[in-house]
Parts: structure tokens; C-alpha cells; sequence
């Protein structure tokens, strides 16, 4: 492949969110980006949100890339390999795979013990947020590995640092799952690097999503009157934050140097130079330690 030319990209749960920042990022950059997702213009998944994968292919191609959007639920092999061959018989080779399938929001139990949690939307949630990413991973590989330079980019909530302990606000089976999915980073780095592939994890920061702007009651026009509710929201990034660390992986030829890490959208800002849409570096995770967990007062001040 050409250095300039258009890479092949697989997002997987691209609906919304990092997964959507992340797919118009890539279709800045020029790239063919595959959106899946179980909600369409027809049909909703149990999220029941608006959001819808055709929607994301559109802003992909204004964005400047090719954006494609194919129906699929992660939990079922066939429609993964399905994808998976759709995109081998169009192109002949994969790129990058991004595994950002969630789904679990509305099953999250935050602050109870895991005895007093509901058992079948804990592992419901398991099943969403790491299963998927096994199944994907399993069917995608093959194909990306047919060429160098492959990248896998495993999207998680925290970093391995930041989660090494246990994250007891969340409660065990949303902790379980974004751990799990920093695990299958460094599996899959560990698998692929010696032939010739890159994995990595990565966390966005505080997420300006779109089901996070309606918790808050704003719009991303008028963000920052969420911080009236909770003043750490002034750390919060926009979707294209972490859309713009996966771009700059993609097209960054020595990405190999990160293989197996555990990574942030602030890390990687500081590292490629890159911003968020209003020119800031969020490093949410620095001031989430320094300042939110340590009980200071709110200031973002050399933090974005």
C-alpha cells in the first residue's frame, strides 16, 4: 500500500460516542471507515437511543473519508465474519480494527455491592463490552495480519494505571468490563506484534458523549453551563478528542513503539500534537487524580 493511500478502517460500535468521534477522525484523515452497530435508521438496540450507524457513515464522508455502514451485532460470529468479508471482498485487507462496543450504559449499577446488583445485567455487560471484543477480534484478525502494520485499538474507560485499583464507585461488573478490555489489548499485542501488528488500549477522558451532554442538560455549543452542576466537567473532551489519537496512531509509522500500551487521549495529544475542537489538551486523568480525587477545588488550569 501507497504511504498516502486510504487506509482500510473496521470501527466497531460506531453509533455514538468515542466510536463515532473515532470514525469521522479516520474519514478526516481520508481513510474507508466501516461503521457497525445494532441501531440503524430502522431499528433501535436496547440502548433505545437516536444515534444510528448510517448517521455516522454520513458525517464520516463529509468529514473527507469513504463511510460505510453495515448492521451488526458482535455477539453473533456470522455477522461479524459477515463484515469481515464484505470488507476483504471490497479491499482486500484491513488496516485498523477499533473494538469500541459497549452497549452497557443502561445496565450500570454504580456505587451498590456486587451482592446487591442486579446478576443478569452484570453479566449481560460483560457480555456486551468484552465478548464482543473477543468475537471481533477473532474474525478480524486473520485479515488485518495478511499485511504489515496492522492496528487494533481496544477502547476502554480508564487507563491501566488509573484503574489498578479497584474502582469501587463503579461497582464490579462495569470495573471487570473496562479492565478486561485493557487485558485484550496487551493479549493481542503480545499475539500480533511479532507479526508485524500494533495493540493498544485507549481511554477517553471525561466524555462529552451524546447521552453525557443530555445527563448535563446542554448541548455541545453550551457545554460549559454543566460545570453550574459539576465544576469538574470544565476537564471534559469532545468525541473527536480520542477520534484524533486514533487518526494519529493510524498514520503514524513508527506506532509499533506503543504496542501493548495502555494509553490516554491526553497522552497521545501530547505526544502527536494534536487538539480538541476548541484547541485545548484535556489531560483528564492528571486532574482527575490531582484535583477531583484529591478533594481540591475545581481548576483546569495547566490541565487543557
Amino acid at each position: 500500500m501507497e504511504a498516502n493511500a486510504p487506509k482500510i478502517c473496521l470501527v466497531a460500535g460506531a453509533t455514538r460516542g468515542a466510536g463515532r468521534g473515532i470514525a469521522v477522525a479516520l474519514g478526516a484523515a481520508g481513510h474507508v471507515v466501516y461503521v457497525t452497530g445494532r441501531t440503524t435508521r430502522a431499528a433501535r438496540s436496547e440502548m433505545d437511543r437516536p444515534e444510528t450507524i448510517e448517521d455516522t457513515a454520513d458525517l464520516v464522508t463529509a468529514a473527507g473519508g469513504t463511510g460505510v455502514a453495515v448492521p451488526a451485532d458482535h455477539l453473533d460470529p456470522a455477522a461479524v465474519t459477515a463484515v469481515v468479508d464484505r470488507i476483504r471482498a471490497g479491499h482486500g485487507r484491513l488496516d485498523v480494527l477499533v473494538n469500541d462496543i459497549w452497549g452497557g450504559d443502561h445496565l450500570a449499577a454504580f456505587g451498590k455491592p456486587l451482592w446487591e446488583q442486579p446478576l443478569d445485567a452484570g453479566l449481560r455487560m460483560l457480555r456486551l463490552a468484552v465478548e464482543t471484543h473477543i468475537v471481533t477480534s477473532h474474525r478480524a484478525l486473520p485479515l488485518l495480519l495478511e499485511n504489515p502494520g496492522g492496528l487494533v485499538v481496544e477502547i476502554t474507560d480508564g487507563t491501566a494505571e488509573f484503574n489498578a485499583e479497584y474502582r469501587a464507585d463503579v461497582g464490579l461488573f462495569y470495573d471487570l468490563a473496562k479492565w478486561s478490555v485493557i487485558r485484550l489489548a496487551a493479549a493481542q499485542a503480545a499475539e500480533i506484534g511479532p507479526r508485524g501488528g500494533t495493540a493498544v488500549a485507549l481511554s477517553p477522558g471525561f466524555l462529552r458523549s451524546e447521552a453525557m451532554l443530555e445527563r448535563f442538560g446542554v448541548t455541545e455549543e453550551n457545554w460549559r453551563d454543566g460545570v453550574a452542576e459539576d465544576p469538574h466537567f470544565a476537564i471534559s473532551e469532545t468525541p473527536a478528542f480520542v477520534g484524533r489519537a486514533v487518526a494519529a496512531l493510524a498514520g503514524d509509522p513508527g506506532r509499533a513503539r506503543w504496542n501493548g500500551r495502555s494509553l490516554s487521549s491526553g497522552e497521545l495529544a501530547r505526544a502527536y500534537g494534536f487538539t480538541d475542537l476548541d484547541g485545548s489538551r484535556p489531560d483528564a486523568f492528571r486532574y482527575i487524580t490531582e484535583i477531583a480525587l484529591a478533594g481540591r477545588p475545581a481548576d483546569v488550569t495547566g490541565y487543557r
